[in-house]
């Protein structure tokens, strides 16, 4: 029987080598992307160790994802940024709301279900990538996700916008891979297990993963477990007001 310290050493022993595999596929997946699209120049190697990460390591799967994000960003986000100004209907909403860490330093969203109501699906996804974008603008050094609390408290049918929560899920996992740490869903209604339905199909296995449904009366618990009270919103029981994504 293989003592801790052994036990220890072989996995320091295979977390070097799979950080060498991934190391190697990063290099030669920047030259496969680059010969076609020279504006993958510009990429980052943490971004094109997430794009490989979201296709378990496949080189090929990995550099079409991301020749796949890089038109889609120029054509959808050709300022390089989405403005305020773009986005007026989603913002008044007051639905988002960016706060605190959680324990391993990943920055908190907030999304309060009720208060989304669809009035363009265009205009929504705009709101969507300029809300990541700001969140993985305000990450630190070194983290590279954030969780997530989407509270669905008095969701009902003026906020089923089946439409927009696809193309919403499509964003995130198909132009901002390994950026989500963790979604908890919280306070659901029945009503919402009906979209839910419809929806979970599109949701690939590595987000499904992510994915926490939390009871009611486990909620204050289950968070607690993932962030500080001193990080926690208010609204359950920590210290922390919400602050408006637009103003964070």
């Amino acid at each position: 029987m293989e003592s801790k310290d052994s036990v220890k050493a072989n996995e320091a022993q295979d977390s070097l080598e799979s950080n060498e595999i991934e190391q190697s596929k990063v290099g030669i997946m920047r030259a496969l992307v680059e010969r076609q699209d020279p504006s993958a120049k510009e990429v980052d190697n943490l971004t094109i160790r997430r794009f490989l990460r979201a296709r378990d390591l496949d080189i090929e799967k990995a550099s079409t994802l991301l020749l796949k994000y890089l038109s889609w960003r120029r054509a959808f986000v050709p300022n390089g940024c989405i403005a305020e100004s773009e986005i007026p209907n989603d913002l008044a909403h007051n639905k988002l709301f960016m706060q605190g860490v959680d324990k391993k330093g990943h920055p908190i969203i907030v999304v309060i279900g009720a208060r989304h109501v669809h009035t363009s699906t265009d205009e929504f996804k705009r709101f969507v990538v300029y809300g990541l974008d700001k969140i993985c603008a305000s990450m630190p050094t070194g983290q590279e996700k954030f969780i997530g609390i989407a509270d669905l408290q008095g969701w009902g049918y003026a906020n089923s916008d089946i439409r927009g929560y696809l193309a919403c899920l499509s964003i995130v996992q198909d132009c901002y891979p390994e950026r989500l740490a963790k979604y908890f869903i919280v306070h659901a209604p029945y009503l919402f297990m009906t979209a839910w339905k419809t929806i979970y199909p599109f949701i690939d296995n590595k987000t499904r993963q992510k994915l926490v449904f939390v009871e009611n009366k486990k909620l204050r618990s289950t968070l607690l477990n993932e962030i500080d009270e001193s990080q926690l919103p208010e609204m359950y029981g920590g210290k922390l007001s919400l602050v408006p994504i637009q103003d964070s």
